[in-house]
């Protein structure tokens, strides 16, 4: 217990330096600005922010992009209240009630209580990843590379899972990304290998050109191909403090949604998108009266609003405990930390614990930040949802541009954005989902180097994965998932969920 609070105060020391408050700050304040504004994605911001990072020191780069990723939670719930478009696809819950209570001239107390449930899960799952990074941290030290493979396999099957849409389309996109991570120079040998002799793919796609290429210009182009209408609230927004009844009424759906959305963060393969969805579901089946549901129910903000920030937060236990990202955001995350030389994994406590604690330290002094910039100026947030798309997606192309040649000086990586972008485009009108895609990029590179090891030390033996007890465990998680998934009934099921 001493040493959990001697990290914790190793983590606050390095959080609340002038710099790293800075960038805290800055982060939440870009995060919820992209919440806000329908049609920019975190994905899409921290991949466009990735080549800004460079000058940064790693701590204060991560925080940033930290505060980003969180800040979108809170950005998205103010769309969703105010114009019924959820600026983040885990604010499409808070809609449903949030925007009926708008209506009803509730806009402020749907607003207050999203910032403070938002803000208790936010703390409470700080709290859990420095409760759990210590022993996770520990237990990831036993892993050997064939234990890493298996479970990164049993990553890639929990992403296809939780996918949204078609299984066989969730696992061609993993294996496009897989594939995708295996072009320019061998590890071993130094050959090169689908570089159709091009120089400049010896070194292998870069990720940041893919990822903006994927997620920011594709972005663009799915944002101009259908306006949106917003309906901005014309009615006063009134008092942001609920009253004694709504917090009777929401703190018990605050605890729950908190609890659930920590637990399905932690799930690899995006199970932080589904914490909001399951914790309305459960907020409907315990109400004394369902029918309140959808027409203005406050526990239908509350519940949600609160998992959705938990799950935001616990996403990063995955992340740097064992170095595997169980979203797509993580999977840029990844991207950050290994451009500034630091693996993910159990290594980054041991040998870098100002990062580790600082980072989760910032966590909290963020979430105290977005209180702060969400309620009080609440009134500006409103009058930049007025701003028309097409005056805001010639400075996003503008600023993916520079920001990618900025990073090489190559101007065949401004080109390539622009050949991804095409690509992201057409994946999502066939409806392909690109994120699997980007977490099988990121974790080509780091299965192959696994495989490669495992093989070397058990003398190519491929029976080294069944033989290691917890290398066999992961692997039979993978396989049993995956056959349930693929089950008729399961499947039919699973796609119904994901259409509601």
């Amino acid at each position: 217990m001493g040493d959990f609070f001697a990290n914790l105060s190793l983590g606050f020391g390095v959080a609340l330096t002038p710099i790293n408050l800075g960038l805290a700050f800055l982060g939440c304040l870009v995060g919820t600005l992209i919440g806000v504004l329908p049609g920019v994605g975190p994905i899409a911001t921290i991949a466009m922010l990735l080549p800004i990072t460079f000058g940064l020191d790693p701590t204060g780069a991560l925080i940033m992009l930290a505060g980003i990723y969180y800040g979108a939670q809170y950005g998205g719930s103010t769309t969703a209240i105010l114009v019924n478009i959820p600026g983040e696809a885990t604010s499409v819950v808070t809609a449903l009630d949030g925007h009926q209570m708008a209506r009803q001239g509730r806009a402020g107390v749907a607003l207050g209580i999203a910032a403070i449930g938002s803000f208790f899960a936010g703390t409470v799952a700080t709290l859990v990843i420095a409760a759990l990074g210590a022993p996770l941290t520990g237990l990831a030290l036993v892993f050997g590379p064939t234990e890493y493979f298996s479970l990164m396999v049993m990553g890639l099957v929990f992403a296809v899972v939780l996918a949204r849409g078609s299984i066989l389309k969730a696992i061609a996109m993993i294996l496009v990304g897989v594939l995708l991570s295996t072009v320019g120079t061998d590890l071993e040998t130094g050959e090169e290998r689908m570089t159709f002799g091009l120089p400049f793919l010896a070194d292998g796609i870069d990720f940041a050109v893919l990822a903006m290429g994927i997620f920011g210009i594709a972005e663009v182009m799915r944002n101009l191909d259908h306006t949106e209408h917003r309906d901005v609230m014309r009615q006063a927004i009134g008092r942001l403090l609920p009253s004694k009844e709504d917090f009777k009424q929401s703190y018990k759906p605050i605890l729950r949604g908190t609890f659930i959305g920590a637990i399905l963060g932690i799930l690899p393969g995006n199970g932080a998108v589904l914490g909001p969805f399951a914790a309305y579901t459960l907020e409907k089946k315990l109400a004394k009266d369902p029918r309140r549901f959808g027409r203005g129910a406050i526990e239908g903000v509350a519940g949600p609003e609160s998992a959705n920030n938990a799950g935001a937060q616990t996403s990063f236990i995955p992340l740097l405990t064992l170095g595997i990202p169980p979203n797509a955001v993580m999977a840029l995350m990844v991207g950050a930390m290994t451009i500034h030389g630091i693996i993910p994994g159990p290594q980054v406590m041991t040998k870098n614990p100002t990062l580790f604690w600082g980072m989760i330290a910032s966590m909290w002094v963020g979430n105290l930040m977005l209180l702060i910039i969400n309620l009080p100026l609440v009134g500006m947030w409103v009058r930049l949802l007025k701003v028309p798309y097409r005056l805001m997606f010639p400075a996003i192309l503008m600023f993916c541009c520079i920001g990618i040649y900025s990073i090489n000086s190559l101007p065949t990586d401004v080109m390539f954005i622009g050949l991804f972008g095409f690509v992201g485009y057409a994946l999502i009108k066939f409806g392909f989902e690109p994120a699997p895609m980007l977490l099988g990029f990121v974790l080509g590179k780091l299965m192959e180097e696994n495989l490669r090891r495992a093989l070397i030390i058990s003398r190519g033996s491929l029976e080294t994965f069944i033989d290691r007890p917890i290398s066999a465990g992961l692997l039979a998680v993978a396989a049993i998932l995956l056959v349930i998934a693929l089950l008729p009934s399961i499947r039919k099921g699973r796609d119904e969920v994901f259409t509601e």
